[in-house]
């Protein structure tokens, strides 16, 4: 069994087949999954998945590209959907300094309030992180993340920095990167952070693994991570699906 711990099943790229899509993933033995909500369409989406679906749970945040967007009602409206018992997390939230919508100093502002709303309502937060691994270490320690701890989404970044955020509480997920063939950073982290602090994931639609990279991703496509993290450790794909599935479910407490 695996479970796909980041997903964003309430994207407009599967308006057309949605359930053919769940039923492709269940059928591969994904037996759960973490919806992404990143703002009030995706949020509004992912809440009905959640209903809809015994085995879909939310994450719910802003994402830091639309941290200009973002009001105190928005945040008030996450607070109150946090009380939901298949709200597992809140976010993906942080800072991407590759895309300049929000400004840098917005995204902070929004970044420390989301954590501190997480520490409230003592939910674990989503980190997403494109060009700002200073900045984002910097105010996790800052804001004293380690009290929900977290997870560092689809990580790209350096077996040094991993070990940092795995000392603040948080765990490693890996995505489809991890089978680019020049994917060497996230090669190396399978290979080197203990298979206790990783977890796996899709993003799907994006960053499908390979063969399919370029195409549109989906849960399913999470064994393909899984198999590549295997290879690289010299251990076998069930060992592989049975850590990361019990990580998951200790972490978000989605154990039933």
């Amino acid at each position: 069994m695996f479970i796909d711990t980041h997903v964003h099943l309430n994207a407009d790229q599967y308006e057309e087949d949605l359930q053919e899509v769940i039923n492709r993933a269940l059928e591969a033995n994904v037996k759960k999954m973490v919806v992404i909500g990143f703002d009030r369409i995706t949020i509004e989406r992912a809440m009905k998945l959640v209903e809809q679906y015994c085995f879909i749970y939310a994450v719910v945040g802003w994402h830091p590209v639309d941290a200009i967007d973002c009001t105190e009602e928005d945040l008030k409206w996450i607070e109150e959907l946090a009380a939901h018992e298949k709200v597992v997390g809140i976010g993906e939230m942080g800072l991407d300094y590759h895309w300049d919508k929000s400004p840098k100093d917005v995204q902070q502002i929004l970044f420390r309030k989301q954590i501190r709303l997480a520490q409230k309502v003592k939910l674990p937060i989503i980190i997403h992180n494109r060009d700002a691994t200073e900045d984002v270490i910097r105010i996790l320690q800052e804001e004293e993340a380690h009290i929900t701890g977290g997870i560092m989404h689809c990580y790209g970044g350096s077996v040094e920095t991993a070990k940092q955020c795995i000392e603040m509480n948080f765990m490693i997920s890996l995505g489809g990167p991890v089978t680019f063939k020049n994917a060497k950073k996230p090669k190396e982290v399978a290979t080197k952070i203990p298979l206790e602090n990783l977890l796996i994931e899709t993003d799907a639609p994006y960053l499908a693994p390979h063969p399919y990279r370029g195409k549109r991703n989906e849960p399913a496509l999470v064994t393909l991570v899984a198999e590549e993290i295997a290879r690289l450790k010299g251990i076998s794909v069930e060992e592989v699906a049975e850590v990361t599935t019990k990580n998951a479910e200790l972490f978000f407490g989605i154990t039933e």
